[in-house]
């Protein structure tokens, strides 16, 4: 069998053409579909000092790739909640001066003990337990969670 030029350039041509179809498409492909990330459980994470919180302040703690607010009230107890408002997942915070967790997105508010009490948020924060140990304040996750 005799290959010629036109059937060996046509060969070549199509290869290339099949090769740049293969580098465009790949790509797209992968950006479309991502690879599967297992996330991590972490059931609980280290948060500070005791005396890193002055009475009556909040701070966002990272737990996992969630956030966390931590508040130490006026009398020195410590509550942690989801800071991922019920509403539209907006990051809530702190409000020293009303004492009051705040969602600044739709000023939606929140009492102390996460339940919602003014603005849109539908339901309260998922409060975490806090312990102490050693002077070191330590989150985690509730039990019923998993």
């Amino acid at each position: 069998m005799e290959v010629n030029r036109r059937k060996f350039t046509n060969f070549l041509i199509g290869g290339g053409l099949l090769g740049w179809l293969a580098s465009v498409l790949y790509p797209l492909i992968t950006y479309l579909i991502p690879p599967k990330v297992e996330e991590q459980s972490l059931n609980s994470v280290k948060a500070g000092k005791v005396d890193d919180f002055p009475p009556n302040s909040g701070k966002i703690i990272k737990f996992g790739r969630k956030p966390v607010l931590l508040i130490r009230t006026e009398t020195g107890e410590f509550r942690a909640f989801s800071a991922i408002c019920t509403h539209l997942d907006c990051i809530v915070q702190y409000r020293e001066d009303t004492k009051h967790i705040w969602c600044a997105c739709h000023n939606g508010m929140y009492d102390l003990t996460g339940k919602n009490i003014s603005g849109p948020p539908p339901r309260p924060l998922m409060p975490y337990v806090v312990r102490i140990q050693k002077n070191e304040i330590i989150i985690e996750k509730p039990t019923n969670l998993g």
